[in-house]
């Protein structure tokens, strides 16, 4: 092994091993040190004399300091994120240490893309975001509450298709009733609105209503939330389960 390591940050997709990419499948498998969260790392495949290094859900600068710690070592570290690690994941908080610790800026570092949580909530929707979209966390864990509703007027006047990140947690339960409710004020009823839930894994749920009707009382940190734009609109199927299609063509309509 080299004196100096590197840093794979990697994204295991939102859930089934297929929809993992190669290059991320070869980055677990030659890696000497898996860092990340506890629930991601137990997604990843048991490799004799890899170390593993789980932590809790709040700690993203702790783990990025523990991987370039162990790079410097001489280990291959794989910094791991569920969907995409440059979408609310690991990627950022990697490059935010490396931009305070320059010494580390040596170190060989490479992001891995993965399909995001918002693409496989699309894949099966139909179309939801087939035309401007935008994607919000309403965690207010790193910042203020004030700046998530400034960022959800703005998309809600721009017309944007909005995909909404971590919107419920025990420790904040309430932030998407906030959420829909300042949402309602802005956007008509009739907009159609999905709840994907854990999709690719086996407890997979789909509800695809309307902002008028939509129940945010169902939604938890494993579900998506697709709002969509004064364009968007439902497509019934046989199945029951209506695709959302978001033109391509838009006519300027405002929301």
């Amino acid at each position: 092994m080299s004196a100096t390591g590197e840093i794979l940050v990697v994204g295991l997709g939102p859930g089934p091993e297929h929809w993992r990419t190669p290059e991320v499948s070869a980055a677990l498998e030659r890696a000497t040190d898996l860092v990340g969260y506890e629930p991601y790392l137990a997604r990843c495949p048991e490799r004799p004399g890899q170390a593993r290094h789980g932590s809790d859900n709040r700690v993203e600068l702790d783990r990025a300091r523990l991987a370039i710690d162990l790079a410097r070592a001489g280990r291959i570290v794989a910094v791991v994120s569920g969907g995409d690690p440059g979408v609310f994941a690991m990627a950022a908080a990697v490059v935010e240490a490396v931009e305070v610790d320059e010494a580390a800026r040596d170190l060989p570092v490479t992001v891995m893309p993965g399909v995001s949580a918002m693409q496989a909530a699309a894949a099966r929707l139909g179309a939801p975001l087939g035309h401007d979209f935008c994607a919000i966390s309403l965690s207010d864990n790193l910042k203020p509450w004030t700046l998530v509703e400034k960022r959800l007027r703005a998309a809600a006047n721009g017309d944007f298709v909005i995909a909404l990140y971590n919107p419920a947690s025990k420790a904040r339960p309430t932030r998407i009733f906030e959420a829909f409710d300042l949402l309602r004020g802005l956007k008509v009823g009739s907009t159609p609105v999905a709840f994907a839930r854990a999709v690719g894994r086996p407890d997979e749920r789909i509800v695809v209503t309307t902002l008028a009707d939509a129940d945010p009382t169902i939604v938890d940190m494993a579900t998506l939330v697709i709002i969509g734009s004064s364009e968007s609109r439902l497509i019934d199927r046989p199945d029951g389960t209506p695709w959302i299609l978001s033109p391509r063509q838009a006519s300027g309509g405002a929301a």
